[in-house]
């Protein structure tokens, strides 16, 4: 456990619970664009989800089909974004496992482009020149 990191039991506001196990947690709160988003954590302090135990994996998807079923019954998303950020530069800032829970609408501006959309745009082209690139064939 980190004493500073906000998702570790001893520092979660556990009114902002919705559903959980023995082994983690969903928690939505407040975010003013993103409405009815959430996160699950496990309750053990793992920093990103490579590090969480096989039980700690299988807890986290146990809850998935709970969490829907709340979320489809109090907003009606015609979508969902599930993802994990794993490290800073993948945009990870709270370094405590959590897996985000997005409901999607069709009338959202950016409808209909997923989780990988921005990574694809051309402007996120890295400059592989002079390094090994794994997906080109050699001579």
């Amino acid at each position: 456990m980190d004493s500073d990191c906000p998702f570790c039991p001893s520092n979660l506001d556990e009114s902002k619970i919705r559903e959980s196990n023995r082994l983690c947690a969903f928690f939505q709160g407040g975010d003013p664009v993103l409405i009815g988003s959430g996160i699950i954590v496990p309750r053990a302090h793992r920093e990103t989800v490579f590090d969480l135990s096989s039980e700690e994996f299988s807890a986290t998807f146990d809850l998935l089909p709970q969490i829907r079923e709340r979320i489809d019954r109090e907003l009606q998303p015609d979508g969902y974004n599930l993802g994990w950020n794993c490290g800073g530069t993948a945009g990870q800032e709270v370094f405590h496992c959590h897996l985000h829970v997005i409901p999607r609408f069709g009338d959202e501006p950016y409808a209909g482009r997923g989780i990988r959309y921005w990574l694809k745009q051309d402007a996120n082209r890295r400059d592989v020149s002079g390094r090994n690139d794994p997906l080109k064939k050699s001579g």
